[in-house]
């Protein structure tokens, strides 16, 4: 007679272990799923880089290229930077406009992208050891080229056009943007600090300001109720969410600020996208959704471009190309 062999049972504490990795997993898919989550049913918000500008192929682009020398051939009248641009942009569909600031000689800030003059205008020389009437007397489009230099199409039109930011808030004192910070200069961050500082509060609230960590911390210390992002708050953000995130937990450093995404990474967050959106809506954050990998401001320049966003996604949209892309999200 035959006897059988009992199957030698598993230990109770590799079943207590299977069942603890279980209900984890479970527990991660329940607390991160965007398919639990409803989106919150608002439409995304739009920001155009330099407001209405020329764009320019990105090959082989570095920190040091000329832009101005590569542009393609223009599209409409308009320079990155200047009211017109501005003007144009915010008629196009755009929410929120972004613009580069620098420091004058006798104390202002020029509207303008580029730390030295040579590249885009007929100047020569670092932009802050100028004064803001010498740098309205240059003509900022003297240098912009389609076809390798054979052609100038914008020289001549430029002169004068280089705005204060004093004159780009009056001229739209209701508009939102985002200032750039092109410096690492701490100091940049306390004259910033001052002049935002005789702005009224409501004001301040439609602006968000972004740069070098130096600065920005400086201005954030002095201004505590204006939004910043610089790659220092990015990563004690992120990272800290990156480890953590799928507990629900927002690391306070996520609190009010800003954050910008390149759409190859945001699938990797925990929850995106509609948990994520609401994390950071809770926290009073703004989601701004940049293209690829986020090297030199790509954007969402194209309607094929645009079928990468998820649907119910309700943050900012970056775009080089307002003009191109508004229509796919009509105003009420």
């Amino acid at each position: 007679m035959f006897t059988r062999r009992k199957q030698p049972q598993r230990p109770i504490w590799k079943r207590k272990s299977l069942w603890f990795l279980l209900v984890l997993i479970g527990f991660i898919y329940v607390n991160n799923s965007s398919l639990l989550t409803a989106p919150s049913g608002r439409a995304p918000f739009l920001l155009a880089h330099r407001g209405m500008a020329q764009t320019f192929h990105m090959e082989g682009i570095t920190n040091e290229t000329c832009t101005a020398e590569r542009i393609y051939p223009p599209e409409h009248p308009y320079l990155e930077n200047t009211i017109p641009s501005m003007q144009a942009a915010f008629a196009a569909g755009a929410d929120v406009v972004e613009l580069d600031v620098q420091p004058t000689k006798d104390g202002h800030f020029a509207v303008f992208h580029d730390w030295t003059l040579g590249c885009r205008t007929n100047g020569q020389g670092v932009t802050r050891d100028y004064t803001l009437s010498d740098l309205k007397k240059l003509d900022i489009g003297y240098n912009y080229t389609a076809d390798g230099g054979a052609t100038y199409p914008f020289r001549g039109k430029g002169i004068g056009l280089m705005p204060s930011f004093d004159e780009v808030m009056e001229k739209f004192p209701m508009q939102s943007f985002l200032l750039h910070v092109k410096s690492n200069d701490p100091a940049e961050g306390v004259m910033l600090a001052e002049y935002l500082s005789r702005l009224p509060a409501e004001r301040r609230a439609s602006l968000t300001v972004y740069g070098g960590d130096e600065p920005i911390a400086t201005l954030h210390e002095h201004l505590p109720d204006i939004r910043v992002m610089s790659m220092a708050t990015l990563k004690s953000c992120l990272i800290p969410y990156i480890a953590v995130g799928w507990t629900g937990y927002m690391p306070e450093a996520c609190s009010r600020t800003q954050v910008h995404i390149p759409d190859k990474i945001a699938p990797w967050l925990w929850g995106w996208p509609n948990k994520f959106m609401e994390r950071m809506d809770k926290a009073d954050t703004r989601v701004i959704l940049v293209a690829g990998s986020g090297d030199y401001s790509s954007g969402f320049d194209t309607l094929e471009d645009l079928q990468r966003i998820p649907p119910g996604f309700s943050g900012g949209i970056w775009t080089n190309r307002i003009n191109r892309i508004a229509g796919a999200y009509p105003k009420p």
